[in-house]
Order: structure tokens, then sequence, then C-alpha cells
């Protein structure tokens, strides 16, 4: 089990933001700060950091679990209106599992960051 994941970014401030705005709709939230960092997770636990120190990654790809399809959707929408760009739209991915319904949205330095819902439609919790 992963506990959790640091991505290095060039400017702290405009991933912050992304990623703020962008995970919002999957329950997170910043949780912890401190000079260079910043934490964000569920429920008072960070689970994704960035960080502003070099190397500055690129290309990682980071995936987070959904209850349901529409917050894979609601990720998209709003990580597209929020300095994402699109790496593919919500949809099932049919080639991992039938069930497997997906997004990906580059984050501001290029990390492919992806929500999924592996339940069946009309199936999610």
């Amino acid at each position: 089990m992963i506990d959790h994941v640091v991505l290095n970014v060039k400017d702290i401030d405009k991933s912050r933001l992304f990623y703020e705005k962008a995970l919002a709709p999957l329950g997170y939230e910043v949780v912890a700060i401190f000079p260079g960092f910043v934490g964000l997770g569920i429920g008072g636990r960070p689970d994704i950091w960035i960080a502003r120190r070099e190397p500055f990654h690129t290309k990682v790809h980071v995936a987070i679990s959904c209850a349901t399809r529409s917050l894979v959707d609601e990720f998209y929408r709003v990580a597209m209106t929020t300095g994402g760009t699109d790496n593919g739209a919500p949809g099932v991915r049919a080639m991992y599992h039938p069930n497997y319904y997906g997004a990906f949205v580059y984050d501001p330095d290029g990390n492919n960051v992806e929500a999924v819902c592996h339940l069946p439609q009309g199936k999610e919790k």
C-alpha cells in the first residue's frame, strides 16, 4: 500500500492552485504546508505532496481512485479549467479492463494525473 507520493515542481504556487482545485471534487484539500512543500489529502491526512525542489519531475503518472464515474468527469472538467492539459478525456479504457473509467490530465509540469473508477456504471458507491 502506498502511503504518499511527492512530486517535485517548478512553481509551488502554480502547482498548488492546480492540485487544490483539480482534486477538490475528489475530496482533497490542502492539509499541510511547510516551506516549499504543500500536502493534500482527505480527512486531514496528506498523501499527495508537491515540493519546490530539484530535480523537477515530468511524466510521472499518479492515479487517484474515485468512487464514481461522475467524480472522474468532475476532476477532468476542473483540472482542464485550472491549468491542466488534456491527456485523455473521461471514458472507458477497456484495454485495462471492461469497467476502467478514467481521465488523464497533465499538470503544469507535465506530470500525468489520472482519476479512475473501477466500478461498472450504475454500481458505483
